[in-house]
């Protein structure tokens, strides 16, 4: 594995206020074996097919849910699959994985590392959370008859530790808050580093749009774009009259990245019977996207490439935010705190190179700006070159 940083000039460390992931440990995960990939604001997985970069989405995926609070069963539905082929059962025929991640913020770095039981049952077996060279908390399997861990969690006050159980179906660190009062420095720095964490993680929205998906009409809806960016003629019916500028900037977007003339992108009501949508004649309660090409014609997103409709899916994505896509953000915490992260596997996938050299090029801008971070994986990055801000991790072997 190699990691490089394209083009990125060198700047003095500075504490982020939005706090971020900044490197994914795949101690024992699929393919993977003490594994550590730096992640910047926007980061290239390159590989041939069975590299792992997919399974390396997949993890930080997992870590971002549990960090919302998310069962291990829900994360997990096929946990044998996350462990390594060739890892051996142990005497008690328990086989599993280890996965973590470091999120930097106004605390510095904060490391997660989480330990899992696959096998004979889907348990976490093992969790810790450091900051500044100080376990924060620590829980590990005491008992594999109680559905419990024993916790143990840094109070600096009459007594170092504080000790006591936390469910083995679930990531301690998110219950933290429910637990430590925050009467002491260290009870209070366990908490700071903890809300970094889940807030570091929580704002992820995984995509992989689907075109077949989207040629055809959808039913008006909540307006927040789904992971296979099948209902994207709603997410435009909404976002066109929301917000004028952000639209402008993705028709802009768009006729770079597709064939002929555009002048708008749209998204109309389609026409059926009588009584349709709120009781109005003529409709049927679905919208269809379509793409303005000026004098009078229109061309419905139907008759457009896989590469084009992946593409204007993916500008889409970059150029609106968590409230118009379907992501569980901390909403405790303020907006101007928060980092979206965009997982973007096949980001690559049908686009030709104009296509992928201008979204890269999009995702550089829109990450320079601190409010959004992508992760992407690419069969090859050797196009990425020329764009300031890449990093790319190549898992060729």
């Amino acid at each position: 594995m190699t990691v490089s940083s394209l083009g990125s000039p060198a700047e003095a460390e500075v504490r982020p206020d939005r706090p971020s992931v900044t490197e994914l440990r795949l101690s024992a995960f699929a393919a993977h074996r003490r594994a550590g990939f730096p992640l910047g604001p926007l980061s290239l997985f390159a590989g041939p097919s069975g590299s792992g970069k997919s399974s390396a989405l997949r993890a930080y995926e997992a870590l971002a849910r549990l960090g919302g609070g998310a069962e291990l069963e829900e994360v997990f539905p096929d946990p044998v699959a996350c462990v390594p082929e060739r890892a051996r059962p142990d005497a008690q025929r328990r086989r599993g994985f280890r996965i973590g991640c470091t999120a930097d913020g106004p605390e510095g770095p904060v490391r997660l590392d989480v330990a899992v039981q696959a096998e004979p049952e889907l348990r976490i077996v093992g969790e810790r959370l450091t900051a500044g060279g100080l376990t924060l908390l620590e829980t590990a399997l005491r008992d594999p008859s109680r559905r419990a861990v024993q916790a143990a969690w840094y109070t600096a006050g009459s007594a170092p530790v504080t000790r006591a159980p936390l469910p083995d179906d679930r990531l301690g660190t998110p219950l933290l808050p429910l637990r430590v009062a925050g009467k002491t420095d260290g009870q209070r720095q366990v908490l700071a580093a903890a809300e970094q964490m889940v807030v570091a993680l929580r704002s992820v929205f995984a995509c992989d749009p689907l075109p077949r998906s989207m040629r055809t009409a959808v039913p008006l809806g909540a307006g927040r774009l789904l992971r296979g960016c099948d209902n994207l003629a709603e997410v435009l019916w909404r976002t066109r009259s929301e917000c004028g500028r952000r639209h402008g900037l993705l028709v802009d977007a768009v006729r770079a990245g597709c064939a002929g003339p555009v002048r708008d992108l749209l998204a109309e009501r389609q026409a059926g019977g009588t009584g349709g949508i709120d009781g109005v004649d003529g409709v049927d309660g679905t919208v269809q996207a379509l793409l303005d090409r000026g004098d009078g014609l229109r061309t419905p997103l139907g008759r457009l490439g896989d590469g084009e409709l992946r593409y204007l899916a993916l500008a889409l994505v970059l150029l609106t935010g968590p409230g118009v896509l379907e992501v569980d953000t901390a909403g405790e915490v303020p907006a101007a705190l928060q980092t979206l992260t965009v997982l973007a596997d096949g980001f690559d996938r049908d686009l030709d190179v104009r296509q992928r050299e201008g979204l890269v090029r999009l995702a550089a801008r829109m990450c320079e700006r601190g409010h959004i971070r992508l992760v992407g994986a690419v069969s090859d990055a050797s196009w990425a070159a020329g764009v300031d801000g890449v990093t790319v991790v190549d898992l060729a072997p």
